[in-house]
């Protein structure tokens, strides 16, 4: 099958066109910018250009969208809308002009908000920011395209927080807080995260070409869903950390020291990796049922456990490059 990748040069991108190409693939990525491991597969451009999808995907015969505004201090904030929302236009766009009757899209778990007890798919959005809310814009975009004809093929993934090698997301920023012993704990640590793998998510985003006409829409995370101080511990573990501090901060003045920070990024216009959202987002349940996603058939290459331990592995305790800096998305 000849598959584009939208946004393909980045983190999530990069492991999925591995894995199409494996499966025997033909592969075009269309990002921003190059992609590091697949330059010679790259076309550069802006997914809002119609032209410019079309000149390089008009003879595909599918399409996975990953390109995405995702980072929570994204300046200025119309970018969520112009990308997020316009990206997903011109795909169709695309679709509609070349005759393409295959998409995947990758959307996220942001669209149910925060502390949602599991919610599966049939649950009502309530996004908490600009990301999750023009997420689930695009999905409206993308399932009217396949509501006007019943031979096109629709799958939406939802994915949690995606981590792994390479990426230097929150999972790494995690466990490297905690290999410098600079960790301190906000809140309890009694809130539950679904998280994702990159090495199983792609597997899945790859078998969804082949899914059947019509629309599916699926939530992705790697079960069991671990509490804050599950994961600390896994990551501790993983780091052979022993002697670890254990200090601890009530959740309203971690917060308040969020929105101290983010008023110095504002008086400063420098970012900080300190911020009120990001607190929030640490402390709060953010748990999604995937038993629609078990339904298909789909099984985990690898356990999360495993996952983490791969990922500490190749970040930790030997030299590695990077992430690629592309424009796909990391989900939180």
């Amino acid at each position: 099958m000849r598959v584009l990748v939208v946004g393909g040069s980045g983190f999530i991108g990069s492991r999925l066109i591995d894995t199409l190409l494996e499966r025997g693939h033909a592969v075009t990525n269309f990002d921003k910018v190059a992609s590091a491991r697949h330059p010679e597969l790259t076309v550069t451009g802006n997914v809002c250009s119609v032209d410019e999808l079309t000149a390089a995907g008009s003879e595909a015969d599918a399409v996975i969208h990953l390109a995405a505004e995702h980072r929570d201090d994204v300046h200025p904030v119309s970018l969520y809308e112009e990308v997020n929302v316009g990206g997903a236009r011109a795909v169709t766009q695309l679709a509609q002009s070349a005759g393409i009757a295959r998409i995947v899209f990758t959307s996220t778990v942001a669209v149910y908000g925060l502390d949602k007890d599991a919610p599966n798919e049939d649950a009502t959005p309530d996004p908490f920011n600009e990301y999750g809310r023009t997420k689930l814009a695009a999905e409206h975009i993308f399932r009217e395209w396949a509501a006007k004809d019943p031979a096109r093929s629709l799958v939406i993934v939802r994915p949690s927080v995606v981590f792994g090698e390479g990426n230097r997301g929150n999972v790494y920023t995690l466990a490297r807080q905690i290999s410098s012993r600079k960790f301190v704990m906000v809140g309890s640590g009694a809130n539950k995260k679904s998280m994702s793998y990159v090495g199983n998510i792609v597997e899945y985003l790859a078998d969804s070409l082949d899914a059947p006409a019509g629309e599916l829409i699926t939530n992705f995370a790697d079960k069991p869903d671990l509490t804050t101080r599950e994961l600390i511990d896994l990551l501790r573990d993983s780091l052979n950390i022993t002697n670890a501090s254990h200090l601890r901060l009530p959740l309203p003045i971690g917060l308040l020291a969020g929105h101290v920070f983010d008023l110095a990024a504002k008086i400063s216009g420098r970012n900080f990796p300190v911020s009120a959202i990001r607190i929030r987002k640490f402390a709060s349940e953010t748990t999604v049922n995937t038993d629609r996603l078990l339904g298909t058939g789909y099984r985990p290459r690898y356990s999360l456990k495993e996952a983490l331990q791969r990922t500490v592995a190749a970040e930790f305790h030997r030299d590695t490059p990077s992430a690629p800096a592309g424009n796909d998305h990391h989900t939180s």
